[in-house]
């Protein structure tokens, strides 16, 4: 099985995806500043779920996810803060919000499987 055949691997691409097209709505003047930087932090999370994936132990899988969980949670908080600075509605931001809400809960709950 690959990591691509893995659930919460598909929905951090979908949150990734989330991410871009919600960043395409946001001024031009924040290509370098948060535009970028949720970029980088969305693509972060199925990356290192990814590479924890194809490492040699449990372990090693579980320090990649609480990487993964790292850089969601970085995520979650551009995102409130571009929210706040209105660089787009609460319409578009509340989706993304929620699956990020929802993809914390997807890692916490796989770290604590793996872990017992």
């Amino acid at each position: 099985m690959s990591y691509r055949d893995q659930f919460i691997w598909k929905r951090g691409i979908q949150l990734s995806i989330n991410c871009y097209q919600l960043t395409e709505k946001f001024p031009k003047s924040e290509l370098y500043g948060l535009t970028s930087q949720i970029r980088r932090a969305s693509v972060s999370v199925p990356s290192n779920i990814a590479e924890g994936y194809g490492r040699r132990t449990q372990n090693e899988y579980i320090q990649f996810l609480h990487i993964a969980l790292g850089s969601l949670r970085e995520l979650d908080t551009q995102l409130i803060i571009a929210n706040k600075v209105k660089l787009a509605t609460s319409e578009l931001f509340n989706p993304v919000l929620e699956e990020v809400d929802r993809m914390q809960g997807i890692l916490v709950s796989t770290i604590q499987k793996l872990k017992s």
